[in-house]
C-alpha cells in the first residue's frame, strides 16, 4: 500500500508539505493581475462581495491543481535533478495518491467556483484547466514551454475580467498578453539553473537549445514586450498617476532583474526570480487600486 508521507508534525507538517509543494507563496505572481482586471472591468462601480470571494476560490483552486499535476508529471525528473531530489513526492514525503487528491478535489473546486460566477464562465472552466494541466508536458516536446506557462497564468486576468462583465474585451486581452511575456521571461531566467540537466535529460528550454547568454537576450524581449502592453493596458484602464508610476515601476524592477543574474553568475537568481518578480505584481496591484479609489465618487 501506498504510503502518504511520513511528515513531522502530523497534520501541521503535512499541510506545510502540501504548501511547499504547490508552491503557495508564487500565486503572488498572478492574483494581482487578475485583481487589477476584476477592478478594472466594473468601471465605476466595484465587483460584489459573491465575485470577489469566487474569483479569489477559482485563483487559488486552479493553481493548487496546475501546480500539484505538474508535481505528480515531473516527479520522476525531480527525482534525478540534484536541484530538486528533495521536493516532497521524489522524496517520499507525500504520495503521489495523495497529489491526485488534492488535483482532483482542486480541479473540481475550481469548476464549482466558475459555476457561481457566470454561465461564460463555467463553459471555459474545462478549457482552463487544459491549459493549465497541459503546461506539465510542454518541456518534453518544445523549447517555448515558458511561454506556455506564461499563458497559464495570462488567463488569469482574462478569467477575472469575464467574472465581472461576462465578455471579452480589449484590455484584458492586452493585459493577459503582458502578462504572459513576462512570465515567459521570468521562467526562462529561472531555467538557467537546470540549462545542463535539461540538455542531458531531453529536456526543452531555451537555455538548453540556446545557452545562458542567448537565453537571457530573449527573456530582456519578453520584457520589453511584457512593458509594452503594461503600457497599453495602463492606458486602456483610463491612464492617470498611480497606473503610470505601477509601469514605471515595472520597468525598474525588471532592469533590477536582469542585472542581478549573468550567464557566469546565478547565485542570485532565486532573488530575481521571486523577489523582484513578486514585488512587481504586487506594486502594481496596489497602484491600480489606489487609481481605482482615486477615481472613485
Amino acid at each position: 500500500m501506498e504510503r502518504v508521507g511520513t511528515v513531522p508534525g502530523g497534520l501541521w507538517g503535512g499541510l506545510r508539505e502540501t504548501a511547499e509543494m504547490i508552491k503557495i507563496q508564487h500565486t503572488v505572481f498572478a492574483l494581482p493581475f487578475a485583481l487589477i482586471s476584476l477592478v478594472t472591468a466594473t468601471g465605476e462601480g466595484w465587483p460584489s462581495p459573491h465575485v470577489w470571494l469566487w474569483v479569489l476560490v477559482a485563483m487559488v483552486s486552479a493553481r493548487t491543481a496546475a501546480m500539484t499535476f505538474n508535481r505528480i508529471v515531473d516527479a520522476g525528473i525531480d527525482a534525478a535533478n540534484p536541484r530538486t531530489a528533495q521536493r516532497a513526492l521524489p522524496a517520499g514525503r507525500l504520495s503521489r495518491r495523495f497529489a491526485w487528491g488534492v488535483t482532483t478535489a482542486s480541479s473540481v473546486l475550481f469548476v464549482v467556483a466558475a459555476g457561481q460566477l457566470n454561465g461564460l464562465c463555467l463553459l471555459l472552466a474545462p478549457v482552463a484547466l487544459g491549459v493549465l494541466l497541459g503546461y506539465s508536458y510542454t518541456k518534453r516536446f518544445t523549447s517555448l514551454a515558458h511561454l506556455w506557462l506564461g499563458f497559464a497564468l495570462g488567463i488569469s486576468p482574462v478569467g477575472a475580467w469575464l467574472a465581472a462583465a461576462g465578455r471579452f474585451d480589449p484590455p484584458p486581452l492586452v493585459l493577459g498578453a503582458a502578462v504572459m511575456l513576462w512570465v515567459a521571461g521570468f521562467d526562462v531566467i529561472y531555467s538557467l539553473q537546470d540549462e545542463q540537466f535539461d540538455r542531458e535529460h531531453g529536456l526543452r528550454s531555451l537555455p538548453a537549445r540556446m545557452g545562458a547568454r542567448n537565453a537571457l537576450a530573449a527573456a530582456r524581449l519578453l520584457h520589453v514586450g511584457s512593458l509594452l502592453g503594461f503600457a497599453v493596458f495602463a492606458s486602456l484602464a483610463g491612464g492617470g498617476p498611480w497606473r503610470w508610476l505601477a509601469v514605471v515601476l515595472a520597468a525598474g524592477l525588471l532592469l533590477v532583474q536582469h542585472r542581478m543574474v549573468r550567464p557566469g553568475d546565478l547565485s542570485r537568481v532565486d532573488a530575481a526570480f521571486f523577489s523582484a518578480n513578486g514585488l512587481l505584481a504586487v506594486a502594481m496591484g496596489v497602484l491600480f487600486l489606489f487609481a481605482k479609489i482615486a477615481s472613485g465618487p
